[in-house]
């Protein structure tokens, strides 16, 4: 995407009259290939920071062999980050774009990563849920992490705090960001009645 800019301005030269038509629609398909249409609710392409998460196990501790999931894991730069935080772990990520998820196993050989929607993936089995979503995401997410994690588990959330809970840690990220993090039972913050 970033790159988009200036190789339009380099096309839109001499070379520019010699495209067809059609070529510039190329760019677009390259997106909705790596980024399909279903996903667009969802997050967009949000990589974790190097080095955002370390010292996370310390308020989020987890036992050994534990499973943590990236939900909507892109290249794997969460899961990068988590397993060199927690390396007794076992990993996997769900990513929707199948090109993303073919990259993202290639480059993160120690998970296990799969092609799905995180909205409709099983969460019962994890440890921790973590997710770089949308704030508008976070209710569902609040939500579906209610329902399938276990006493004990964690919703991890970078940048985007789910409003509707009290947050059990909260990790601060070495560029200022947050990552909310919630252990199940989740304590929900009172609705503000109305005067």
């Amino acid at each position: 995407m970033a790159a988009g800019f200036p190789l339009s301005l380099a096309l839109s030269g001499s070379a520019a009259g010699e495209l067809p038509a059609w070529a510039w629609l190329l760019p677009l398909a390259l997106l909705v290939l790596l980024y399909p249409l279903k996903a667009w609710r969802d997050a967009p392409f949000f990589p974790t920071p190097s080095g955002a998460l370390h010292g996370l196990s310390r308020l989020a501790p987890l036992p050994a062999g534990a499973r943590v999931l990236e939900a909507g894991c892109g290249l794997g730069h969460a899961l990068v980050e988590l397993h060199a935080e927690y390396p007794t772990s076992r990993f996997d990520g769900i990513e929707w774009s199948w090109p993303l998820r073919w990259l993202c196993q290639w480059r993160c050989r120690f998970a296990q990563v799969r092609r799905g929607d995180i909205w409709r993936a099983d969460w019962s089995a994890f440890q921790m849920v973590y997710v770089f979503q949308r704030p508008e995401s976070m209710p569902r997410a609040v939500d579906k992490a209610s329902g399938e994690l276990a006493a004990g588990a964690w919703l991890a959330s970078l940048e985007f705090e789910a409003t509707e809970l009290q947050p059990d840690a909260v990790h601060r990220c070495p560029d200022g960001r947050a990552v909310w993090l919630y252990q199940q039972p989740f304590t929900r913050l009172r609705s503000k009645s109305r005067p």
